[in-house]
């Protein structure tokens, strides 16, 4: 019986990164790179490597113990900072810290996971998480707007660079999606619901099913000639604009 292949995904304690783990499986064993220190939920095919995204080492790790358990083919780069600053309130060295920090994230699970695959021969494909706000930020998110609008560039560049040995590279630029962050933002202001409904034309919020079953997507063969790709999975989101009649 072929052996099953492996995944890496980042972040994937909770929330989208879970939903993505858990997806996964579907497929292959998946490590799960996470600063948790253990998980709140089990599934016989994951495994749990604590430490921080940014380390290399901590992401030499990961793949190590992806490919313990099988070919390692997929690295999903979804962990990220949330934490707000401005030019007004924050000075630049504290601003580009946290773009830094959130733009490592990326670079250091790329950098495992290309060098992972030019070591074994083996073709692989990445995908790294982005957002709806690298092209069309909202006010008070300059860092994370900015690291994202980064991570995209970066995206492009593996998928030039490496693509010639087999190793795609993707990112899903994501709408507003139903994490537990999410929901503590609607309780705490009831008109989102309303102000979610006019911004997708879907006319509501993503699923965090639906985010993974996009990255499984793009980590398939299915998906073999797509590379270099900035998906968004947002409901129609980044090709809204407002309707200046419909005021």
């Amino acid at each position: 019986m072929p052996t099953r292949p492996s995944f890496v995904v980042t972040g994937g304690a909770h929330g989208i990164g879970r939903a993505i783990a858990e997806r996964l499986t579907d497929n292959g064993q998946v490590v799960v790179l996470d600063v948790t220190g253990q998980l709140d939920w089990q599934h016989e095919q994951v495994t749990l490597v604590v430490g921080d995204a940014r380390d290399p080492e901590t992401a030499r790790r990961a793949a190590a113990t992806a490919e313990a358990s099988g070919p390692l083919l997929g690295w999903v780069n979804n962990a990220a900072i949330f934490r707000d600053a401005g030019l007004s309130d924050a000075s630049s060295s504290q601003i580009l810290d946290l773009i830094t920090a959130n733009l490592a994230l990326a670079l250091t699970g790329c950098h495992t996971a290309v060098n992972h695959f030019l070591a074994h021969q083996r073709a692989g494909a990445i995908v790294n998480v982005s957002s709806h706000q690298a092209q069309r930020p909202v006010r008070g998110a300059l860092p994370y707007a900015t690291a994202k609008a980064a991570v995209e560039g970066l995206t492009r560049a593996i998928a030039v660079d490496h693509g010639p040995a087999g190793i795609r590279t993707n990112a899903v630029a994501l709408g507003s999606i139903t994490t537990a962050r999410f929901e503590q933002y609607r309780t705490e202001h009831p008109e989102v619901d309303a102000q979610m409904a006019a911004l997708h034309p879907l006319g509501r919020v993503g699923t965090p099913s639906e985010v993974a079953d996009t990255v499984a997507f793009l980590l398939s063969p299915a998906a073999g000639f797509v590379n270099g790709v900035i998906l968004p999975v947002d409901g129609g989101r980044a090709a809204n604009g407002p309707d200046p009649e419909a005021i």
